[in-house]
């Protein structure tokens, strides 16, 4: 087996180094006072006037946070740092540039060449270096164990930093995870919901003209407010569309249609809110008036009728009503509703267009 060659296994690792530096999101970004103060520590530990977190990016060297240097990031060829990180474990200090030619070329520290440097590499958890906490100084020195020390220790609280940041920032990516799934689970309850209502309402309700129909009265008779209400005495309103067959015959059943949605807004702008309006079927609706005596019926009744003598229709459109009155303490639903069907039977027989109340002895 042909040994892999060496360049290939510093690019596989290299890029696996550059992909550990991605994961933490931190290239150009803004300033941070936490790695600003790192910086600012570092500088007066070694009593140097430059300092600063780099991380070492494709192709540049740049700067998180920095003191005593003049510009924001450097070609990695050119970079002092880049010799750091071949050996991160190990701390990098160059006493005096001057002396060392196989060191890439010196920067500028604040206008003057640097003479000094040290830089700790700052490593991921699996080892990869990602940067260094570097130092620099326009003139030759040496540091002291304490200095060098402090500086290692501050590499570390730099790499606790970093695991912070990242572990924050993977937080805020999973808080905002669930706030969008909560957001899409409450879109979605939302719209089953809606849905729902649609299928209530297109149940219950004439698709026509949008009041009630039969089903949708026997829904609203089992809920608890109707319940209530129905203890009470209740006048029940019948009303049906004169000559219906002949306006469909004659007008056709579009205009049809239009007549039966006119009555049907007539009805809707005549009664309360606490009041039931049902097409019970083709040209016939039906009223429910809780709390209501005969006579309150009766005056509803005569004005829903002249509301619809004056709609502008194409052509006379009239209704005939019949209302009866009822006390759930002695009288079924049914009951009434035949009662009042009489009294429709009879304003019809009268000539139509008219009012009759229930007239059975009671």
């Amino acid at each position: 087996m042909s040994a892999v060659p060496s360049s290939l296994l510093f690019d596989a690792r290299e890029a696996e180094r550059q992909a550990a530096l991605d994961r933490y999101a931190i290239l150009d970004t803004s300033p941070e006072p936490a790695f600003d103060d790192i910086v600012r520590l570092a500088a007066m530990v070694c009593d140097v006037p430059a300092a600063a977190i780099s991380f070492i990016d494709h192709g540049r060297l740049w700067f998180k946070a920095r003191i005593g240097i003049d510009q924001p990031q450097l070609d990695r060829a050119r970079s002092l740092c880049g010799h750091a990180i071949a050996a991160p474990r190990d701390t990098l200090v160059v006493e005096d540039l001057a002396g060392q030619a196989g060191y890439a070329r010196r920067r500028r520290l604040a206008g003057k060449r640097a003479r000094f440097y040290a830089g700790v590499p700052l490593l991921s958890p699996e080892g990869f270096a990602l940067g260094v906490l570097n130092i620099g100084d326009s003139v030759p020195r040496t540091l002291t164990e304490q200095q060098l020390e402090g500086l290692q220790l501050l590499a570390r609280q730099t790499q606790h930093l970093l695991e912070l940041r990242r572990y924050m920032r993977e937080q805020g990516r999973l808080l905002s995870e669930r706030e969008a799934s909560a957001r899409r689970a409450e879109h979605a309850r939302d719209d089953l919901q809606r849905r729902h209502d649609d299928l209530e309402y297109a149940a219950t309700h004439d698709a026509l003209t949008g009041l009630y129909n039969r089903a949708g009265l026997a829904r609203l008779r089992a809920q608890p407010d109707m319940k209530r209400l129905a203890e009470d005495p209740y006048v029940l309103v019948v009303l049906d569309i004169d000559h219906f067959k002949q306006i469909n015959d004659r007008h056709g059943h579009l205009l049809g249609d239009r007549a039966l949605c006119a009555v049907a807004d007539a009805i809707s702008r005549s009664v309360r809110a606490s009041d039931v309006a049902v097409r019970y079927g083709g040209e016939e609706f039906l009223v429910v008036l809780p709390r209501t005596r005969l006579d309150g019926g009766a005056e509803l009744a005569e004005r829903l009728r002249l509301q619809v003598q004056q709609l502008s229709l194409p052509f006379a459109v009239t209704v005939s009503i019949g209302l009866a009155d009822g006390d759930p303490a002695r009288d079924t639903p049914e009951a009434v509703f035949e009662r009042a069907d009489q009294a429709l039977y009879r304003a019809k027989k009268s000539g139509r267009n008219r009012v009759a109340a229930d007239d059975t002895p009671r």
